[in-house]
């Protein structure tokens, strides 16, 4: 996550060997992307993505973590129709039900799957859940455990442009466990960058 980070320190990472840079902000990923495009890197949007911002989103980012509906999912496969591209996405599983937080539920996300999969400009690459926050991060390991269940049961489903090949999970306090779990995307811009001010 580079999210608050100068382009410049991003530059830095990149040089030491950083290939995916993960944003959370629209506005602020504008501005880095017109700094750093010359650059090879793949970006990557993790945050909560409102409709209006998708055609932004589609121009900018190789992965999109947070796709949870289907408003959105249909506004993404528009913007991407308009620019001849097929984006890839993740489905955002609220794992843990928890209010304050986007993403579809494990009973729901099955459905939103399907009907996402017929998009003919978006593929679904896997899933993303953000857990409760714990100061001990063995705490979390059930929900990464429940996300990469989730992902079996889905890919056991052999839907059309459904691949469940990413596992979006983790940060810098608790990343140890989700790759235990099976991540295979943690999110560990402060482990990177230190904390943000």
């Amino acid at each position: 996550m580079s999210k608050t980070v100068p382009p410049d320190r991003m530059r830095e990472a990149i040089e030491a060997g950083v290939t995916i840079l993960g944003e959370n902000y629209i506005q602020e990923a504008r501005r880095k992307t017109a700094v750093l495009s010359h650059i090879p890197v793949s970006w990557h949007f993790i945050g909560h993505l409102q409709s209006n911002k998708a055609r932004y989103a589609v121009r900018m980012f190789d992965l999109i973590h947070s796709v949870d509906s289907w408003k959105l999912a249909e506004e993404l496969d528009r913007q991407a129709r308009k620019i001849a591209k097929t984006q890839n996405i993740l489905i955002q599983a609220n794992i843990a039900g928890e209010k304050s937080k986007s993403g579809v539920s494990i009973e729901d996300a099955l459905a939103l799957i399907r009907d996402v999969g017929r998009l003919e400009h978006l593929r679904i690459k896997g899933l993303m859940t953000m857990p409760p926050f714990f100061d001990a991060p063995e705490k979390a390991r059930p929900y990464f455990r429940a996300l990469r269940e989730l992902s079996g049961y889905v890919a056991s489903q052999k839907l059309p442009n459904v691949d469940m090949i990413e596992l979006s999970m983790g940060m810098s306090g608790d990343f140890e466990a989700a790759i235990a779990e099976g991540a295979t995307l943690v999110r560990i811009g402060t482990a990177i960058f230190g904390n943000r001010s």
